[in-house]
């Protein structure tokens, strides 16, 4: 039987999770070969799948105690090639590309944004001052799968109705940029972390997903739609609600730091 204790060997519990991340990657590296191809659906289709795959690598990490330091690192390039390059060359593909330079900067700005929001989050997560409660609870600016999902809805859009506004190059730009603004922006929104259930309703959840499931095989556009649209709605009210928890609390801290500095500052004005 072999020893885990030996530096040699790796635990299989954290390659399971590991192994749901490179799908992620792949995922995300065959979306961008389905923009090449012109393959628009397909395209979509594998960066909400990767964004499925990314949430559950973490999950799984934490059922099978199998985090790690590497698994974490390879997570972050798993998010920055799937919801940051991939959804940026879909669109320019899809759209964009008809504005030439502009659209390109576009397409820039959204990417960067994605790897300099992700960058954020792991340093925060390394940040033992930070309200625990809070980061639980709640992500400042819009966590990476559903930033590349909102940048995709209007193709979503486009394929449910065939409107072609949703394929105007303007639109779009003005679109990403507002969703590139949101991804690096502090605005904070819902986590859903701890979502939870009274057993009473169990059934009724059960029921609630497999209706969900059944949707997304028989109307995934139109599902996608309207699930992009609530969550647009939940921005603004977790704006609200973290104000009210954390304002104050912000606020307090402000006053103490502020409190300490002039204390300091007295402490080391020098004596006439």
């Amino acid at each position: 039987m072999p020893n885990l204790n030996d530096h040699h060997l790796f635990p299989l519990r954290s390659l399971v999770p590991n192994a749901i991340t490179v799908l992620a990657i792949c995922a995300g590296m065959s979306a961008i070969r389905f923009a090449i191809l012109g393959r628009w659906e397909g395209a979509v289709l594998a960066v909400l799948i990767a964004g499925v795959l990314d949430g559950l690598d973490g999950r799984m990490a934490r059922l099978l105690k199998g985090a790690s330091k590497f698994g974490a690192e390879l997570d972050s390039l798993s998010d920055i090639v799937s919801f940051g390059v991939a959804p940026a060359v879909i669109l320019y593909s899809w759209s964009l590309m008809d504005v030439k330079g502009l659209g390109w900067l576009l397409a820039l700005i959204y990417t960067v944004s994605m790897a300099l929001r992700l960058a954020r989050f792991n340093t925060m997560s390394h940040d033992e001052d930070a309200n625990k409660e809070e980061k639980r609870d709640y992500f400042a600016g819009i966590p990476a799968p559903a930033a590349a999902a909102l940048a995709l809805w209007p193709m979503i859009l486009y394929f449910l109705t065939d409107i072609d506004f949703f394929r105007n190059p303007i639109f779009c730009v003005i679109y990403l940029g507002g969703i590139a603004a949101l991804t690096i922006s502090r605005v904070p929104t819902f986590s859903f972390k701890r979502l939870s259930i009274k057993r009473k309703y169990v059934l009724f959840y059960l029921l609630g997903i497999s209706i969900f499931a059944t949707l997304l095989v028989t109307q995934i556009w139109a599902t996608m739609s309207v699930v992009g649209l609530l969550y647009l709605l939940t921005i603004p009210v977790a704006a609200v609600q973290h104000r009210q928890k954390y304002g104050q609390h912000e606020r307090k801290d402000s006053k103490k730091k502020a409190v300490l500095k002039n204390l300091s500052k007295k402490d080391i004005k020098p004596k006439k």
